[in-house]
């Protein structure tokens, strides 16, 4: 008899914290390493939300709460979905969570069992695919690829929809890639699904207030208010607020689904941290003036980024509309070989010899189920991206 469970197997640690670990090890040992594959803003938590929590310590908010939120923070994510989006969600709609990991994990736990499809476009966030298989589903790839702007079509979606298709997962702005899909390419999705009444939407807006120049976001239960019923939106203070520890996301969606998901919660993690719940509640309700200060320093960083690697022949890297990453094409690179005489024969290849070479940390596309490719996070200094940027053209200028 194993020790490890059947569904455990199913899956494979994380690429991009595999990665992460791997340059810790090499900072370890005292060799300098430009880390550009964490997906974590620079920015610290804004002080306002700091003092909420610190107000909240003081005032013996450290007990339990209710399992799946408090009533202030459902309340102030309730008036979010309402101010940011024009979605109405009562409370017993509002599910919060031990991150939007976590919120992403309960819904599909909740919901998908053995022969159930869950179609996720690729590139994906690396967890989407292993969450699917470790509840025993079976995810089905829609790849789509720099020339379509890493977006799927209609079509796509229309041909990967089966009668065991249980959901999508949509992700907008993307991580690897963030692409972002407009209002009308939402409507024309939210078309096909309304011929498919089986299909749940999953829709992951965790970079929602990360996005450029003229685009404006959208969210699918927005623009397709028939699809309202049977979509999950999913966020979090994660990536917009800098609270990558504090652990909180959140999700609003039909009665039924949003009680599964606090039944499994309630037999898991419990309630999220109290003090952390404080803050959030701060974070959604206080001014929100600081997100295009800094949405402004990460389009500088995005074109800086961008311009670089596409001075890279060889490479050509899309500008995304959102998120803090890009996710540059690398396929006139692929079967060169390195002044050390190693063949790069797959773009996991180049991510090694960029961290052993030019001591540059990235992720290899495979990881996010599009290749050749790789992911930059530009969520750092401008002069650190500079500088990580100068090594990778170096180093691709010396490949032969």
């Amino acid at each position: 008899m194993s020790l490890l469970s059947a569904a455990l197997g199913r899956i494979s640690p994380s690429p991009t914290l595999a990665m992460t670990s791997r340059v810790l090890d090499l900072k370890g040992q005292g060799i300098e390493v430009i880390g550009l594959a964490a997906g974590e803003p620079d920015f610290d938590t804004p002080d306002f939300v700091k003092d909420a929590a610190i107000e909240a310590i003081r005032g013996g908010k450290t007990k339990y709460t209710n399992v799946d939120g408090t009533a202030d923070l459902k309340a102030a994510i309730a008036g979010k979905f309402k101010r940011d989006n024009g979605l109405d969600y009562a409370a017993n709609q509002i599910s919060v969570n031990v991150g939007g990991k976590h919120t992403l994990f309960n819904a599909l736990v909740a919901t998908v069992e053995a022969g159930d499809e869950v179609i996720v476009p690729a590139p994906y966030w690396v967890s989407y695919p292993d969450i699917v298989q470790y509840c025993g589903g079976t995810p089905v790839i829609v790849a789509a690829g720099a020339d379509q702007g890493y977006k799927i079509t209609p079509a796509q979606l229309d041909a990967a929809i089966s009668p065991k298709t249980k959901g999508l997962i949509l992700y907008s702005p993307s991580n690897p890639t963030g692409a972002a899909y407009s209002a009308d390419e939402l409507k024309a999705l939210g078309e096909v699904l309304l011929r498919h009444p089986h299909v749940w939407v999953m829709a992951d807006d965790m970079y929602e207030h990360i996005v450029y120049g003229d685009f404006t976001f959208a969210t699918i239960a927005q623009v397709c208010p028939e699809l309202y019923a049977r979509t999950l939106t999913v966020n979090g203070c994660s990536k917009a607020y800098a609270m990558t520890g504090w652990r909180i996301g959140f999700a609003g969606g039909p009665v039924e689904l949003i009680k599964a998901m606090a039944k499994l919660q309630s037999q898991s993690t419990s309630n999220p941290c109290s003090i952390a719940q404080a803050a959030a509640t701060a974070a959604l309700t206080g001014d929100q003036s600081f997100l295009a200060e800094r949405n402004a320093a990460f389009q500088r960083r995005r074109d800086l980024v961008v311009g670089m690697l596409n001075a890279i022949e060889g490479v050509h890297c899309p500008t995304p509309e959102g998120a803090f990453y890009v996710y540059p094409d690398v396929s006139g690179l692929i079967g060169k070989t390195t002044p050390g005489g190693k063949a790069i024969d797959s773009d996991a290849a180049l991510i090694d010899y960029f961290l052993d070479d030019v001591r540059v940390a990235a992720v290899h596309g495979a990881a996010f189920g599009l290749s050749p490719a790789f992911r930059i996070s530009y969520a750092t200094s401008e002069s650190a991206l500079t500088e990580a940027c100068t090594r990778i053209q170096q180093a691709c200028a010396a490949l032969r």
